[in-house]
């Protein structure tokens, strides 16, 4: 991993809203072929952090580079999947149509030639694992069939980063492994890096090369081991935070959620699953 190209390259980036820092002098590599959890409370800037590499959200200082060029609104080399979200009932669109639109990207008006489109759609339908169900409408499928499109559409681009904002959430046990073992799998033969934004690194943690923790306005990055301790987590709180390790599960006790930034706040002693909700 560390002869890997560097594909993305946060340097000393800082991020406001209004008068609050939400994270500052963040420095950040991400490799070709690594897979990064990024992890912590509401608040803390994760989704915020995706929305900055994807050129939707300035920065107060500092740079970010893809592939050693400041990043640009709408580079398609940057695949992106984000929260699971059920399609309406009567939805018209297809499991192929879907995964179209990635094909398709902003090009309006201008596609492919009809078979090398289909070709196209045929073989990312393929490489998720969703062939047999290429014509069916999305409304009737499963959580994570349809996340297994929104992957589909995140490859089309033939991307070096995949951005991956809490994917598996509001997806059961099964889901949530086959989802991640495919996003996996992907990045292995693509070669692609992944950042991937969770509430839960348990689902992932054996696929994590390294971890991105942002709390209290700082980060750590390092291997899940090195970051998730206790007395790590509790110097980046400024509180006593303590980790613990039940099997082969990691939990996480008494991190101070930003609640005014959580519709739903949990208090203070709550016990977690890393990360917090």
């Amino acid at each position: 991993m560390s002869e890997s190209r560097i594909v993305l390259s946060v340097r000393d980036a800082t991020l406001r809203f209004d008068t609050r820092t939400i994270w500052e002098g963040l420095d950040l590599d991400v490799r070709a072929g690594e897979f990064i959890a990024v992890l912590g409370a509401n608040g803390s800037g994760k989704t915020s952090l995706l929305r900055a590499i994807l050129g939707q959200r300035p920065l107060e200082r500092g740079t970010i580079e893809l592939l050693g060029e400041p990043i640009a609104r709408g580079d398609r080399r940057i695949g992106y999947v984000p929260q699971q979200k059920l399609a309406d009932q009567g939805t018209p669109l297809r499991a192929r149509d879907l995964v179209a639109l990635g094909v398709d990207g902003d090009n309006w008006g201008i596609r492919l030639p009809s078979r090398a489109r289909r070709a196209a759609v045929d073989a990312l339908l393929a490489a998720v694992g969703a062939t047999a169900y290429a014509a069916v409408p999305i409304a009737t499928l499963s959580g994570g069939e349809q996340q297994r499109l929104r992957i589909g559409q995140a490859l089309a681009g033939d991307p070096v980063l995949l951005l991956c904002d809490e994917p598996l959430a509001s997806l059961d046990l099964a889901h949530q492994q086959g989802v991640s073992e495919l996003i996996d799998q992907q990045r292995h033969e693509r070669g692609f890096g992944v950042l991937f934004v969770t509430h839960d690194i348990n689902p992932v943690l054996p696929m994590v090369d390294r971890v991105l923790y942002l709390a209290g306005g700082g980060f750590r990055i390092g291997a899940p081991d090195e970051v998730l301790r206790s007395e790590v987590l509790t110097e980046l709180y400024g509180a006593p935070v303590d980790v613990l390790r039940v099997r082969d599960r990691i939990l996480v006790v008494g991190t101070p959620d930003e609640a005014h930034h959580d519709p739903e706040p949990a208090s203070v002693g709550t016990l977690y699953e890393e990360g917090v909700p």
